[in-house]
Order: structure tokens, then sequence, then C-alpha cells
């Protein structure tokens, strides 16, 4: 069915949910409901990529959040809502309370469901084990085995038709867009069992099935019960970093009174006050003030940061001093913490290679499955059976081969693994980074922030040459401009007309006069190799000054060296430090390979290298000229005191003071492709097995309820065996 003119021009209007970026694009959150399955998700993202202003849509199944992307700088939301509304799933803007509040109600109708269903299996047995009796020669009478069929039946019925709903309701909003989706030869299946039951039971035939139909849906049930609370446990990571920030701020007016606002209204420019014990609400400037931070839910690090005026503040540390007046630098939504946040959200948007795999087994899955039913039952007739046996084997074909533990296989994997990892402190970018993660075979440390502290301290300062430098290491990121910067204090005067140059240096106007902070040739001072241990300074055509630093290998370096050994891995150090300082800290690490005084392209070309000989690196890097290598690299990890740049081209963040972490995450990661590809064997075995055992008449529907949603189960369980991998 096309959308024409006419529908579009009748659709509701929701242009003022649309959201313009930095970029000049447009953007669309949607709660999405009925959702479930990567069948869903496949149908869902395909349709919306052929309307003709739409550049991407991801569906999330853990939050029922779907982001769509348009082209340009406009879209056309409410033909998106149409068209998701014409494939049978229903969608409003999204709102996480709304988004909350449907997981809730989704979860209390999944238990009452389960109970009915519960209920309505074991009292259907209760009738039906007599009438199984006479298997052992205790052949009931006519009138008393029509009697238990009918009180079967009694119970069962109702029963079934209220636990399917869930079942029934999303296959007739597929059908009714013109689609079949994973629930439609449930609910053929269930149907048919129950119209079969009913015929045998008035023929006062030899077989009924009431408590197979109801026995099917509890165990179906059950397996997308643990599916929920799978995916509550992933989407519950993301909404407890943002239940960390503070719901309200004390805004400060221009005339020096305070109110309380809640956090979505503070704008940026406005001045809020933060209290001792609060937490810092927005990102913010200090004005004023003198205090200590804990920054343990961004870096992991215990140690208080002392701030002052000048210093910037993240939203989520905790103010642990001294009151502080911030001038807010963004939004509630843009903050440190909210992009936190939406690293966890991605690491259950993105698909790996094995869920697009699943994807597209998936989707054949239902005209195979349906046209093995049908042959079932053609080719059964035509073979002597009769109707009843065909129709009997038919049913039994499409209850037994449904896909839920292929479609289960690889997401209950990736989600549990990701939590795993995140109560760790690593945060996982995409589902995909797991499987790159546990392919590699060689591992590429950066020195300076990752090998070492990343915290350096200045030798021998002097005053003199401190103050005339100290403009420029404050307008840097690099470590040492830091470290120089914090030892020159925050006050002074601002460079102007600066920048900074990747692997090199900055440069500026200070006081009109051209200045140049950074590497030896980059300042100018010839026959010098610079590096990371050391910065040089000077005006253009004025002497130039040394600044030289140490850094401090991290306590756990050579252990977390040994354990990459032990997993079969070889280390080694790339760093554009001189070759004294990487040599040292290499050879106290354990490592044998090190090459010093590399440029940015210097450490991506190394990485190509090792690409371009068939060897997967794992790079590890914090630092902006670390940007491209993690590009390049198979996979990437950035410490969470990294730069945005550099956390952007990773695949993993991890926080803490620890490098014990890159080790134990390649652990898990190798655990979670085992568990992955167990659950796609057994898929496919279960399938090769159980598909001809139904057509030749070797399970009945009972049988078949329950042998489905034992395999659902197994991936299930075999899923959860995650949680003790890596456990310390």
């Amino acid at each position: 069915m096309a959308l024409t003119h006419d529908t579009l021009s009748a659709a509701p209007d929701f242009s003022a949910f649309v959201r313009k970026d930095q970029s000049g694009g447009a953007s669309l959150d949607l709660l999405v409901k009925g959702a479930r399955c990567a069948g869903c998700m496949a149908k869902i993202e395909k349709s919306l990529a052929e309307l003709p202003d739409v550049a991407s849509a991801r569906l999330n199944l853990t939050e029922g959040r779907l982001s769509v992307r348009f082209r340009g700088g406009r879209g056309d939301a409410g033909r998106v809502i149409m068209t998701l509304d014409r494939l049978g799933y229903p969608a409003t803007p999204f709102d996480p309370g709304q988004a909350a509040k449907a997981h809730d109600q989704e979860s209390r109708r999944l238990v009452l469901a389960l109970a009915v269903a519960a209920f309505g299996a074991g009292n259907a047995m209760m009738f039906s084990v007599p009438v199984w009796a006479g298997l052992f020669g205790q052949e009931l009478g006519p009138a008393t085995r029509n009697l238990m069929l009918w009180l079967s039946a009694l119970v069962a019925t109702p029963c079934a038709l209220y636990a399917g709903m869930p079942f029934f309701e999303s296959a007739w909003r597929s059908l009714k867009a013109g689609r079949a989706n994973m629930d439609v030869p449930i609910s053929i299946g269930v149907v048919l069992t129950l119209f079969i039951s009913f015929v045998e039971t008035i023929l006062h035939g030899r077989d009924a099935y009431f408590d197979a139909a109801v026995s099917l849906l509890f165990l179906l049930l059950i397996g997308r019960w643990l599916d929920h609370r799978l995916r509550a446990r992933a989407r519950s990571a993301a909404a407890d970093l943002l239940a960390l920030q503070a719901p309200s701020a004390t805004v400060v007016g221009p005339d020096g009174t305070e109110r309380v606002k809640p956090l979505g209204d503070i704008a940026v420019g406005e001045r809020v006050l933060v209290r001792p014990g609060d937490r810092i609400p927005v990102d913010g400037f200090v004005e004023d003030g003198v205090s200590e931070l804990d920054n343990a839910l961004l870096t992991g690090e215990t140690a208080p940061v002392p701030v002052r005026p000048g210093d910037t503040c993240r939203a989520g540390a905790v103010n642990l001093s001294g009151s502080l007046r911030l001038l807010t630098l963004a939004r509630s939504e843009d903050s440190a913490v909210a992009a936190i946040a939406r690293l966890v959200e991605a690491g259950a948007q993105t698909k790996s290679l094995y869920v697009r795999l699943a994807d597209k087994a998936a989707a054949v899955y239902v005209p195979v499955v349906h046209t093995l039913a049908a042959l079932t039952f053609a080719g059964g007739w035509a073979l002597g059976l009769g109707p009843r046996e065909a129709l009997l084997r038919a049913v039994a074909v499409l209850i037994i081969t449904c896909p839920c533990a292929l479609g289960l296989a690889v997401p209950a994997v990736q989600i549990t693994a990701s939590a795993r990892l995140f109560r760790k402190g690593v945060l996982v970018k995409s589902g995909a980074a797991l499987e790159r993660l546990a392919e590699v075979e060689h591992v590429v440390f950066d020195k300076t922030g990752v090998l070492t502290e990343g915290r350096p301290r200045l030798i021998d300062p002097c005053p003199t040459t401190l103050k005339l430098a100290a403009p420029l290491a404050r307008a840097s990121a690099h470590p040492l401009a830091r470290a120089l910067a914090a030892e020159a204090g925050r006050s002074g005067p601002r460079a102007t007309e600066v920048r900074e140059i990747a692997g090199q240096g900055v440069e500026g106007l200070i006081d009109g006069r051209r200045a140049r902070l950074g590497r030896a040739s980059f300042v100018g001072v010839e026959g010098r190799a610079g590096g990371e241990t050391e910065l040089w300074f000077g005006f253009d055509g004025d002497t130039k000054v040394r600044f030289r630093f140490s850094d401090h290998l991290r306590a756990d370096a050579a252990e977390a060296v040994a354990q990459l050994r032990a997993l079969g891995l070889s280390v080694e150090v790339l760093s554009g430090d001189l070759p004294g300082p990487v040599e040292r800290a290499a050879t106290a690490a354990g490592i044998q390979a090190w090459r010093a005084g590399l440029s940015p392209e210097d450490k991506a070309s190394a990485i190509e290298a090792h690409a371009a000989a068939g060897r997967k690196v794992l790079m590890v890097g914090d630092g902006l000229n670390d940007a491209a290598a993690l590009a390049k690299a198979h996979a990437a990890m950035a410490p969470g005191a990294a730069l945005d740049a550099t956390q952007n081209a990773a695949d993993l963040v991890f926080s803490g003071e620890g490098l014990l972490i890159v080790a134990e995450s390649i652990v898990i990661a190798r655990a979670a492709r085992r568990r992955a590809l167990e659950n796609f064997g057994f898929s496919a075995l279960y399938n090769v097995v159980a598909a001809p055992a139904a057509m030749l008449g070797f399970v009945n529907p009972l049988v078949a309820a329950l042998a489905m949603s034992g395999s659902s189960l197994v991936v299930t369980l075999n899923a959860l065996r995650m949680h003790a991998v890596g456990r310390s």
C-alpha cells in the first residue's frame, strides 16, 4: 500500500518533535510498540529506509526506541509514523517516562498471562492424565474419556485464548499490514490445535491436545518474559546513569536571587549554585568558589580533584567541600553523563555480524515454514494419512520450527555480555565491537596516559618561564600542557587565536606576540627529537625553553601485559615520546617491542601495516594523536578520561586506573563469541532434526510445544552463563 498525497495531507503534524543537530541534519526519536524480534526490526528499518527523506532508521528493541535520521534539515515525521502504523507497529514521539510506563505495563501483562497459562496447563493436565493412562493398560470407558476431554477443554480453552493474546494481537497487526511475523505461525498452531481437539472431542476421536495448546503458550511466555528481563537489564544501565543526574538545580538570577528549576529547563549561559554534597547538574565553568570534586562516576578515579575559578566541571561529579557557582556550558541532554548513557544505548543499538546473520535467517523463516507445513498437509493427505492426521503433522511443523531460539541466540548473549562489562566499568559502543575484540591477536598500547598514569609532573619548574608559557598551556588539552597549566595556576592572561595541531603542539598570540608550545621541531629547535615527556616553548625569533616531565607507570601494567600474553596475544608500545622514556616504560611493563618518536600518521601507518600482514590489532590509546590509529585498528579501547575525539574513535571506553580490564574485556568478548556460536549451532541442529521429525509424524503437537519452548530456554540460559565470566 502506497501513501498517497491525500493520505499524507491527513497525517497529524509531528514536526515539533523533529530535532536539529549541530551539523544541520534532522532526527526523530519514536516509541514503537509491538516490535519484539529480529524480523520486526528488519521489517521496520527496511520500510523506513525506502522513504525518500529518510537517511537511516535504527530500532533499539531494548527500549522500543526508533531513531530516524532525515536527509537535509527537514523531515516528515507524520509520514514515518503513518508508515509504522501501516506496518502494524503503532508509534508515538519518544518520551522516557512513557517508555518506562509501557515497559512496566508489558511486564505486568506478561506475568499475568504466564500465571493464567500455568493455571490452565496444570489443570488441563489433571484431566488429560487419566486419558493418557490408557497407554498403560488402564483404558477409560468412552463416556468417562469424553467427559475428561470436555473438562480439559473447559479449562484450557479460555486460558489459552487469554494467555495467547500477546501473540494473537501481534500476528493480527502483522497480517493486517499484509505481512507475517514469527507470531503468525505460533497463533495458527495454537488455534489449529484447539480446533482439532474440539473436532476430536465432538467425534469421540482418539486424541485431543487442549493441554498442548496451553502448555505451548506457557513455555513461550517463559521465554518471552526472560527476554523481556534481559532487555530491561540492558535498558536500565543507561537509565541508572541518567538517574544519577540531579533532578533539579539552583539557578542564581542577575539580582542574586535563587530559585530551583527542573534539570531539563536549565539553559546554556545560566548560573547555578552547587552546594557541598550535591551533584554537578550540568557541565559548567567555575565562576566563583573553591572545592574538591569526586569524579568516580565519570573517570573511575577515587581521589578528589581540586577545582577553582576557571576550571570546567562535568555533570555527574559530586561537590565535596565548598560551594561553587557555575556558568552552564551545556544542557542536561548534552552533559557528560548523558553522553555516557548514549554510549551504553549504542551498545544495544548496533547490529553485530551474528545478529545480521540471524536477521537473514528470520527473514526467510515464515515463507519456508508455511510452505513446509502446507506440503506436509498436502503430501500426508495424498499419501493416504487422511485430513486429520495430515493436519496434525502440519500443526506440529508450525509449532516445532518456530525460530524463537534463533532470534534469541545472539541478542541474549550480546545484552548479557555488555551488561557484564558495564558493571566492570567498560562501555561497549556496539555489538560488533565484542566480536572484533574476541578476534584480536596483537595489542598496541600508547604510553602516556595509557601505559602510564597520564598525570605527568613538571620537574624543576622555573616560575619566570612557567608564567610565560602558561597562557598557551591553558588552551591545550594535552596531558603535559595540563600539567604545566596546573603548576602555573588557572588564573592569568589567556592566549588568543589559538590553534592546536595533533601530535605537534599549540600556537597562538600572547600579548600580541606569536608563540608556540609543543615538540622541539614544532617550536623551531633544530637537532632535538622532542617527545611526550618534554615540551618546548618560545616566541617567534626568541630563545626557546624546555620543560621536562615525569610520568609513573600504572601499578598493574606489568600484570596486565602478563595476562595478555597468557591469552596468546603479542604486545607492543607505539609512542610519540623520546626513545629513553619509552624504553624504560616498556621494559618495566614487560614489553619487548616498542617504537618511539612516532607522529599520529606514523601510528596509523603502523596499525595499517599490521592489518596488511593479516594481524588483527587492538589499539589502546587516549590522546588526540591516537584517534587515527584507533580508527584503523580492528578493535579499539580508550580510557574514560580520554578526549571526546578519542572516545568517539574507540569501540569500548573503560573507566578506572587499571589496565587489567583490557585483558578481562578480551576474556569476556571471547566467551560471548563462544556462547553465540554455541547458540547458533544448537538452533541449527534443532531445526535440522525437528522439522523432519514433525513432517514424518514422530512428533505430536504436545511434544512439539515442549521441544520448541525448550530450545528457547536453552539458548537464553546459555546466554545467562555470561554472568559468571570474568567474575573476580
